[in-house]
């Protein structure tokens, strides 16, 4: 069983191609017109242990909050589709990565319920050319069409270590609560449904 997602949205904004796949990786190719993002999207599948391809065209001239926000969507209705019922994940994980003075750490509960909490404070106002609270409205994005519930807690001085920090802790602690745990074919749930 293939649990390979490909999704695309188009709306007046922006039109987003993307594919993940949590059981291959290294198969990362990232084009979003915004360099910054690229970087982070890179770190996060390649330390994540997935293959992600994203293909994005957005408003830029306006601003990067369209783009930011729609591909956040769009990754999270892949990962959704990728999860399925969730049969045999290991659902929970976390992970702390540190970027010389700064840590993030990710804990993630594939939960169907998608929520986010982040803790931490960014020293200047932009990062790579992109408003620092888009960091955050990325993830909530994901989270709420991904349905999983993510708490990241943030520290250090440089706003690029965070980021990257973030991202990485991220892309860790998804790629393994998404492993499916050897001998395991039940729902990770005491509902039985996620």
């Amino acid at each position: 069983m293939t649990r390979r997602a490909e999704f695309s949205r188009v709306t007046k904004e922006t039109a987003i191609d993307l594919m993940f796949d949590p059981d291959v990786s290294g198969e990362i190719m990232i084009d979003t017109g915004l360099a910054f993002l690229d970087h982070m999207l890179n770190a996060f599948a390649r330390h994540g242990g997935f293959s992600l391809k994203v293909s994005a065209k957005g408003d830029l001239a306006v601003d990067a909050h369209h783009t930011i926000e729609d591909i956040g969507i769009v990754l999270g209705t892949a990962i959704s589709q990728s999860v399925g019922e969730g049969r045999g994940i290991k659902r929970f994980s976390h992970a702390i990565i540190p970027m010389d003075e700064s840590r993030a750490t990710a804990a993630i509960d594939v939960s169907g319920r998608g929520y986010l909490v982040m803790d931490g404070a960014f020293t200047g106002i932009s990062t790579g050319g992109i408003p620092n609270d888009l960091f955050e409205h990325f993830l909530y994005s994901l989270c709420m069409n991904a349905r999983i519930t993510a708490h990241v807690i943030f520290s250090g001085v440089n706003d690029h270590h965070k980021c990257e920090a973030i991202f990485k802790a991220f892309g860790v602690a998804l790629g393994e609560s998404l492993a499916v745990v050897p001998g395991r074919d039940d729902v990770p749930s005491t509902k039985g449904t996620l």
